[in-house]
């Protein structure tokens, strides 16, 4: 490695609320290129599957980015956007754009009511422009409806006591007793994308761990849970399939399940599908040094998100890996230092008004203000 002019890898994913993934990699270059003037910079935005994911694989594609009107969680129109790659045929959706807790002020969060079916319209959208294959990142959802809404939108009925038809959502679930097939639906190959491995039900499903952050309330937990049961229920009546306890069944309120369910859906991890469509593991290789990082630095960077895979594919190539946040977790700094070879926050508790003022300038500071703990890793 020329000690003046070494190749740095840059794979951060996004500093959420103030950078996307390509705004953290081109602030730490900035930082880097403060350090070493002459140094190569191969910047890799990263994703795993969650908000980000279908503009970083556009992006490094060079695909077309289409927006469409569409139902947003409560119903209201949005507009939301999706990649159509280049050559393939091959369109990727990230259903935060239609169906995200971003699209949900604080204030309102509830997803009792909320459902899938902007997701599900975006999806006939791209079949409508002739996509073959539909990737559908599934992360940063406010809904828990178990991927119904998505179905219905798609032409999937579901008929209560009556036979009349309701559109579903977790206030009532309880009350479908069919579900029917749509006559001549013709879904192309559908990959979900995402990196958690929850199943639908029970103490790690779907409800039970990601509900509270979208506005579940405790009391309400069990209601909840019973509606995800009696769909899952259902669809092994109906459709003579039970993904229930299927790994990533609980991604995104259950959408996991309702991609498997009702489109014959495979599961993928988001990160390794970002990492091949990027080239990753070749700029691991090229590199003298990988920087990776995200907004916060805590215990859940630990468990399969973005840049702990950057870190593991790093020291499997044997190539020295740091991480910048926005904010390291205390309690978390010593299991991060054991993933990473260096941990750099970006500012503390006394600079964040500062950092979140300016939150590219913080990173890029952060990373050339710690030349010795560089140069200490790539000895």
């Amino acid at each position: 490695m020329p000690a003046s002019a070494p190749v740095v890898l840059i794979a951060c994913d996004k500093f959420k609320g103030t950078l996307s993934a390509a705004e953290a990699c081109a602030a730490v270059a900035q930082g880097v290129l403060e350090l070493w003037p002459r140094a190569e910079c191969l910047l890799r935005p990263m994703a795993d599957g969650g908000e980000g994911t279908s503009l970083v694989i556009c992006e490094a594609l060079g695909g077309e980015w289409h927006t469409a009107k569409v139902s947003g969680p409560r119903g209201e129109e949005v507009l939301a956007g999706f990649a159509m790659l280049p050559g393939s045929k091959t369109a990727v959706i990230e259903m935060s754009e239609a169906s995200g807790l971003k699209l949900v002020p604080a204030a309102h969060r509830n997803p009792w009511r909320l459902n899938t079916a902007g997701t599900g319209q975006l999806m006939k959208k791209a079949m409508e422009l002739g996509a073959e294959h539909l990737v559908v990142a599934i992360g940063g959802s406010a809904t828990n409806d178990g991927g119904s809404g998505m179905a219905w939108a798609l032409g999937y009925q579901f008929l209560n006591e009556a036979g009349e038809a309701i559109e579903p959502c977790p206030a009532n679930l309880l009350e479908v007793a069919r579900i029917v097939r749509p006559e001549g639906l013709n879904l192309p190959q559908v990959t979900a994308a995402c990196d958690v491995t929850n199943p639908l039900l029970g103490k790690e499903g779907a409800t039970a761990v990601y509900g509270p952050q979208k506005g579940v309330t405790l009391e309400r937990l069990p209601q909840y849970e019973a509606g995800l049961e009696h769909l899952a229920d259902l669809v092994k009546k109906e459709l003579g399939v039970d993904f229930r306890t299927e790994p990533g069944a609980g991604a995104a309120g259950g959408l996991g399940f309702g991609l498997m369910s009702f489109c014959k859906a495979a599961t993928r991890p988001g990160f390794d599908l970002v990492a091949e469509v990027t080239g990753l593991e070749h700029a691991v290789r090229q590199a003298d040094l990988v920087i990776t990082g995200e907004g916060c630095l805590d215990a859940q960077t630990m468990h399969g998100k973005g840049p702990a895979r950057v870190a593991e594919m790093s020291r499997r190539l044997g190539k020295p890996v740091a991480a910048v946040g926005g904010m390291v977790e205390a309690g978390a700094e010593v299991a991060l230092r054991a993933r990473f070879h260096a941990v750099i926050g970006a500012c503390t508790e006394e600079t964040l008004a500062y950092a979140l003022a300016h939150p590219a300038k913080a990173v890029a500071e952060a990373i050339s203000g710690n030349r010795p703990v560089f140069e200490s890793i790539m000895a």
